[in-house]
């Protein structure tokens, strides 16, 4: 019998002074059962992150040809493709030619460092993407605090983010690897 999907509910509440966003999100989210809480905790900041009313989780790990979220417009082409940890060059040079944008938020510290290393001189073409650094330290953090049920509140100011819940605060300050051309 195959391994089920764990589901975790997420009440979001973001405030984005960067981009004068204000909004709260009703998630619900599938953790496949090889994906780590650290990795479905990074999913939810970088949901945070782009908030908006029509962004959404997809399929994930259970549809290769599918990112980790995305952000479609009313005519159905995909304006933003977020992948959450280390794609292959092929995955993320395909995103960037479904996708106005591409977004890629690694966060396993070292291991990050060594893949970026290996496949940034491949994907230099992709005037669309943007690759970014998450601090380990901070991910494990975050996802010490994962709950069946949770309520965080995203603040996002001059590049930093800061999520807070009943457990605390953590504060994010990503490294921008790579910045989109565009």
């Amino acid at each position: 019998m195959a391994l089920r999907a764990t589901i975790y509910k997420a009440e979001l509440n973001v405030a984005d002074a960067d981009r004068h966003y204000y909004g709260s999100h009703a998630l619900t989210l599938a953790r496949h059962p090889s994906e780590t809480e650290e990795r479905l905790m990074v999913r939810v900041l970088a949901f945070a992150l782009h908030a908006h009313e029509d962004l959404a989780f997809t399929k994930g790990l259970s549809d290769a040809d599918e990112p980790d979220i995305w952000l479609k417009d009313l005519t159905g082409s995909i304006d933003l493709w977020i992948e959450v940890g280390q794609p292959d060059e092929r995955r993320i040079l395909k995103a960037c030619g479904r996708a106005k944008q591409v977004v890629v938020y690694c966060y396993s510290g070292q291991n990050s460092k060594i893949w970026w290393d290996g496949i940034r001189n491949k994907l230099e073409r992709a005037r669309n993407l943007t690759v970014v650094c998450l601090p380990s330290e901070d991910t494990r953090e975050l996802a010490a605090q994962t709950q069946r049920s949770m309520i965080l509140h995203a603040n996002i100011q001059d590049g930093e983010i800061f999520i807070s819940n009943d457990q605390g605060q953590i504060t994010f300050v990503p490294e921008v690897w790579r910045e989109a051309k565009d």
